[in-house]
């Protein structure tokens, strides 16, 4: 560890994170990370974490070839208060997690080129949308990042695309990522029940075929970390039925 805080060229990556020149930041950390073996990977993405920058602790720890710290490829910061919000509305803590660590991999201020926000990446519209929903009367467009507005509007949508397509954690999360229509039309093909993992790869866009395996492949990694009992994807992807 103590190499890690030593390294220049980590320590100006953190200086440049503080002062919100993530842009700038990232490839600096980058540069620090060359030639680095896998004990010196690890400690690096634990000086991320002791400067909760946490994106930078995943994708640290991800370049490991033979040594792995899954606490830090799934890192669940803010987990008191994720799971609170998540428990208070009927969801699995360890599926939002998996749905933020593959969104914005935690980074709070996170803004994707399509203009979605925050660690849950919300649209504009949807934030709106959503705030009115719920009856978030003090709800402003430039609040859409505070950790508290950001997550409870974001597992508020995801409640209610989970409802809308009748449960099932691989038609939500692509509803999430591509739109709760599209994955109804996806569904309106089947003449019989498939076993989830069959339909996930059947999803006609690469992108949202891709972001559903990340996510619930996610979620079940997070499930194991959180009850520290062997878990399916199997049984999380489930089946798919017609409508």
């Amino acid at each position: 560890m103590q190499q890690a805080r030593s390294n220049p060229h980590l320590q100006q990556a953190v200086a440049l994170f503080r002062q919100g020149w993530r842009p700038e930041a990232v490839p600096q950390w980058n540069y620090g990370l060359r030639g680095l073996n896998d004990r010196e990977l690890l400690a690096a993405a634990e000086f991320a974490r002791e400067q909760q920058i946490y994106d930078r602790v995943v994708n640290t720890s991800e370049r490991t070839q033979e040594n792995f710290d899954f606490s830090q490829r799934f890192i669940a910061p803010f987990e008191e208060r994720v799971s609170k919000q998540a428990r208070s509305i009927n969801l699995d803590p360890a599926w939002v997690y998996g749905l933020i660590r593959q969104e914005s991999r935690f980074v709070m201020d996170a803004r994707s080129v399509a203009g979605a926000s925050g660690l849950m990446q919300l649209m504009p519209a949807t934030a709106r949308y959503v705030a009115r929903r719920i009856g978030m009367k003090d709800f402003r467009p430039s609040r859409v990042n505070d950790f508290d507005v950001n997550t409870a509007l974001g597992t508020n949508y995801l409640r209610m695309v989970l409802d809308d397509l009748d449960g099932s954690f691989v038609l939500a999360s692509a509803g999430y990522n591509a739109g709760p229509g599209r994955p109804k039309s996806w569904r309106a093909t089947l003449s019989s029940p498939v076993e989830g993992a069959i339909f996930a790869e059947t999803i006609p866009f690469s992108e949202t075929r891709d972001y559903v395996k990340k996510v619930l492949s996610n979620a079940t990694y997070y499930s194991g970390v959180f009850t520290g009992e062997p878990q399916s994807l199997k049984q999380r992807l489930g089946e798919v039925r017609p409508r």
